[in-house]
């Protein structure tokens, strides 16, 4: 038989057509499919612009805040609780509702933005035990400007809730934490310490700020270091707390006696702190003393933990230490200090904060009492002094609590700080 008559058989064939129609079917059906994926994905490619957002990067709670602001309307929320310090002092609760896992849809500047919310249920943050999160923004365009804006608000939106107060950061395995509720700006005036020592500090501390260019050209670390030191009660933290707040900067608190802390956790922890923060470093004395000391007395503890003293020195001016840093050190007892830890370049600055002076006294009886004339003033410094030449400014500022309306009762009484 012929091949053509061969083929013609196979065409009039109903069982064959049958089966070369539903072949073709399918390998049509097959195309089309793979087509269609194969341009969605160049679609997604070349016409849109996606934006994925970890829980652990610092911007992921500002983007949840600022979603919650903008997908007003949807359905499926997750509810944040938080605190606020009002100027009374009263504590009040605050329920913010934000978009839960999912996909979620807004408007924003004349374009759809597709915002998926997803969570990973086998993994979590082994610090806060929570799932690790993420947050995608998917627009169309190829246009990164609408992320760096959306980016751009919310950082405001966050700042904006945050103004007037001063946040407090404790370090929490490799990272740093908020720690508590912002507080409310301390006034530097609140704090009154010895003529010309607050200004002082500030002074220096504003002249490293505003003066970056200065230090690079003549091959100088940026970083500057302070030590107060002096009896315990007499503004040494407090006085930290309000320099804070008039520089509009934040506290970083890093106790050297964790005994988690080893050397290479403080150097990370120094190199990753938050721009515009002070870094404080209480009580370094209870961490280390000088080796003198420990030479002649070998009982006295002369560490914590994993931190080394070496590891100490280096973190605050080794090879590898970090720039653009303050860090500001305290101690009751200075001379317990070794002299390698406080030589210029770790500690350029020192600065005594000791027992009120007869104008100290007067300074706080009048802040108290602005009312009062400063005769009455200068009457109750002379009366305590005359009680006991060595009072701290928590002993004070407790005696004036004891006596908030009775300034007369404040002067009369002033034996009862002794008490």
């Amino acid at each position: 038989m012929p091949f053509s008559d061969f083929v013609v058989a196979l065409k009039d064939n109903p069982y064959f057509g049958a089966g070369f129609g539903l072949v073709g079917v399918g390998t049509a059906l097959a195309l089309a499919r793979k087509g269609a994926q194969f341009g969605l994905v160049a679609f997604r490619r070349h016409y849109m612009i996606t934006l994925e957002v970890p829980s652990k990067d610092k911007s992921y709670h500002w983007l949840l805040n600022w979603i919650s602001h903008h997908a007003k309307h949807t359905q499926h929320l997750s509810v944040e609780t938080s605190y606020l310090q009002h100027e009374s002092g009263r504590v009040s609760t605050k329920f913010d509702f934000v978009p839960s896992p999912g996909n979620h849809f807004i408007w924003y500047r004349r374009k759809w933005i597709r915002i998926e919310r997803s969570r990973e249920k086998q993994m979590i943050d082994l610090h806060t035990g929570t799932p690790w999160e993420s947050v995608t923004f998917t627009a169309l365009g190829t246009d990164r400007e609408i992320f760096f804006n959306i980016l751009q608000e919310a950082r405001e939106l966050a700042l904006q809730q945050q103004e007037g107060r001063t946040i407090m950061y404790t370090a929490m395995g490799a990272e740093w934490r908020q720690f508590g509720f912002p507080r409310r700006r301390r006034p530097l005036s609140s704090v009154v310490l010895e003529e010309g020592v607050s200004e002082r500090l500030v002074q220096d501390v504003k002249e490293f700020i505003d003066n970056p260019k200065w230090y690079s050209e003549r091959g100088i670390p940026y970083r500057r270091g302070y030590l107060l030191y002096g009896p315990p009660g007499c503004g040494k933290s407090s006085f930290i707390t309000a320099l804070a707040g008039e520089l509009q900067y934040s506290i970083c608190l890093l106790s050297l006696s964790d005994r988690s802390l080893s050397d290479d956790r403080l150097n990370h922890l120094l190199s990753v702190a938050p721009q515009q923060s002070i870094i404080l470093l209480e009580d370094v004395d209870a961490a280390f003393v000088s080796r003198d000391l420990a030479a002649e007395n070998p009982a006295v503890y002369q560490g914590m933990g994993r931190l080394t003293f070496s590891g100490l020195l280096n973190a605050l001016d080794g090879v590898a230490s970090t720039e653009a840093r303050i860090v500001f050190m305290t101690t009751n007892y200075v001379d317990r200090l070794d002299p390698a830890l406080v030589r210029p370049g770790r500690v350029d600055l020192k600065q005594y904060v000791g027992h009120c002076s007869p104008r100290q006294l007067a300074r706080m009886f009048l802040r108290f009492y602005p009312q009062q004339p400063p005769a009455a003033a200068e009457r109750f410094a002379q009366r305590a002094l005359g009680v006991c030449e060595q009072l701290s400014a928590a002993q004070v500022q407790g005696h004036f609590m004891l006596y908030k309306e009775d300034p007369e009762g404040a002067v009369e009484n002033v034996g009862s700080m002794l008490l």
